[in-house]
């Protein structure tokens, strides 16, 4: 499996990274892709986003692998941004390929449920007035990644 993981302050171009994912090989069927952006909730003007250099690639690259195995992928591309990112800006990016959509499509899934549970992020929203907190792990996004049934990257 071919992987390609960046933790980075530059933006990313979703048609550059399909086309480097695109020429994976013949046997590919289809490319699942997830792209997050900052949410304007709340009058939110900027998430600002924190993390542990090596040990959040070294995460993501564990989950990675767990999906690679567990549905057969050909390829994987992960790009997370770090920094100040205003509403709108693109935050997380997510290709996966494999042989077949719905591999390809779960896959996705998998890899964006445990990224945002497992990966060592941490995020500050600013808004205009000046105020800013950090963000809390949400319940939500732990039961999204539960939906795998697997004691998650971190484990394993």
């Amino acid at each position: 499996m071919r992987v390609d993981i960046r933790v980075q302050e530059e933006t990313f171009s979703l048609d550059a990274e399909l086309a480097r994912l695109a020429d994976v090989g013949l046997e590919m069927g289809g490319i699942g892709a997830f792209v997050g952006v900052v949410r304007g909730d709340a009058g939110l003007a900027a998430l600002v986003l924190e993390h542990y250099p090596g040990m959040t690639e070294s995460m993501i690259a564990r989950i990675v692998d767990q999906a690679g195995s567990r549905f057969g992928l050909l390829a994987c591309t992960v790009v997370h941004r770090v920094g100040r990112l205003p509403v709108g800006a693109p935050i997380v990016l997510v290709l996966c390929a494999a042989a077949h959509r719905g591999a390809a499509l779960d896959a996705t899934g998998f890899v964006i449920d445990w990224l945002k549970t497992q990966a060592p992020f941490w995020k500050r929203e600013e808004y205009p007035d000046g105020q800013a907190r950090w963000v809390a792990a949400r319940s939500s996004d732990e039961e999204a990644a539960a939906r795998w049934g697997t004691a998650g990257p971190a484990e394993s």
